[in-house]
């Protein structure tokens, strides 16, 4: 399965979440990073890393697959059928 597939296949409920969680923690980290009024570094640094996480749980998260769903199991039964008619 390659990562255009992984990413349109069905996500766990735990998955979506963690992802909203990531989004609000790129959202939020981005609000910091971009506020009109001038911030201590220490807070500037902080978001810089709450925008880093934020996208690696978003991502990670995206590409997770509920493999219980059926059109993900028969993509991977043929996938194993070709190998086997291809001699693999």
């Amino acid at each position: 399965m390659n990562i255009v597939e992984r990413a349109k296949a069905p996500t766990p409920k735990f998955f979506r979440i963690l992802r909203s969680i990531g989004l609000a923690l790129l959202a939020i980290s981005g609000t910091v990073i971009a506020a009109p009024v001038v911030l201590p570094a220490t807070v500037v640094t902080v978001a810089g890393y709450m925008a880093v996480a934020g996208g690696v749980i978003s991502a990670v998260s995206q590409v997770t697959v509920d493999t219980s769903t059926s059109k993900v199991q028969a993509h991977e039964e043929k996938e194993t059928s070709n190998k086997a008619r291809d001699g693999n």
